[in-house]
């Protein structure tokens, strides 16, 4: 007896409310690159330039009196952040302490490193520090441009595969669901204040592989069916090839959530960024697989008949439709 989320076969009406997810994703959208440009991100080191330290301690953290026994260093620009975790002990205090770049240093100095030891063992001789980590502004500047670079040639490397193996409407779709889910996880994390650094762009290239995943399997079945229902409407094709791939849709979201969610959880707030951003990814990955790229196909149509070549294009764009994935 196989297991199943859903029903054999389903009959949803994805499409029936269209107009009002479509304007939802776009409100969504606007909302988000609204926070970006307001609120901003919480840039992590990797792009601001400076020296991260990771203390512990046996005290209680108290942020007031950290930052007063660094600001006393003349350091500059000082940030601390008690670090919660339900996994750490009663005594296992930790703390994160961001200062900024130093003036004419690519990284902080060992005299630098000591004498915040020295600050802040004056308060609470327990303290230690289990890591130092520092990137000077130089690098911090050329780590944001690689990570822009990065995410629009993998937006870019997907639309010209996308054309290839099916249409120009459909790589139009995806890349607009890609761009959806990249703009609605900055905007998550613009609005939550979460780090955003080298390993949270490491998850939105994560979320886009897996989000163009979950799209191109559909887009495999709509055109399957568009060969089979060459007379039916084609938002009704859609819905028919939406429902024969839900439950393998749900399946695939539904097993990889229960992973992402244990280690958020148990994983540490080491790496609570970068799993929190692969979860929101998999959620509206899944949402923009439907509600959006299959929206853009329906809004701008597409060619019925996929056993002859397009008028006049002489098979552009599906030149490569029949290639493996």
């Amino acid at each position: 007896m196989r297991l199943r989320l859903v029903p054999e076969k389903t009959n949803f009406d994805f499409f029936r409310y269209r107009k009002i997810t479509m304007g939802f994703s776009i409100a969504a959208i606007i909302l988000s690159i609204g926070l970006w440009l307001v609120v901003g991100l919480n840039l992590g080191i990797d792009f601001r330039g400076g020296t991260s330290i990771r203390t512990e301690a046996a005290k209680t953290i108290n942020d007031a009196e950290y930052r007063q026994a660094l600001e006393a260093l003349d350091v500059g620009e000082v940030s601390v952040t008690e670090v919660i975790d339900p996994n750490f002990r009663d005594d296992q205090n930790v703390a994160l302490i961001r200062i900024q770049a130093q003036e004419n240093e690519e990284s902080a100095t060992r005299d630098l490193v000591a004498n915040v030891e020295t600050a802040l063992q004056a308060i609470d001789p327990s303290i230690k520090f289990t890591s130092v980590e520092s990137v000077g502004p130089t690098v911090s500047g050329e780590l944001i441009q690689t990570a822009l670079l990065a995410v629009t040639a993998a937006l870019a490397a997907i639309l010209f595969y996308i054309w290839l193996r099916f249409e120009w409407q459909f790589s139009l779709g995806a890349v607009a669901a890609l761009f959806h889910d990249v703009v609605l996880t900055i905007g998550i994390f613009s609005l939550l204040q979460i780090r955003f650094d080298l390993a949270t762009i490491a998850a939105l290239l994560t979320i886009v592989g897996y989000s163009i995943n979950d799209t191109v399997v559909i887009f495999d079945r709509l055109r399957e069916n568009l060969r089979k229902y060459k007379s039916t409407p084609l938002q009704d094709v859609m819905n028919t090839s939406v429902n024969e791939t839900l439950s393998r849709t749900l399946m695939t979201s539904g097993t990889t959530l229960l992973a992402l969610i244990a280690l958020l959880v148990f994983g540490g707030d080491v790496i609570r960024g970068f799993v929190f951003a692969i979860t929101w990814g998999v959620i509206v990955g899944t949402y923009s697989s439907v509600y959006v790229a299959k929206n853009v196909v329906l809004m701008l149509g597409v060619k019925r008949d996929w056993s002859k070549p397009s008028d006049g294009g002489g098979g552009a764009g599906t030149q490569f439709a029949n290639v493996d994935a």
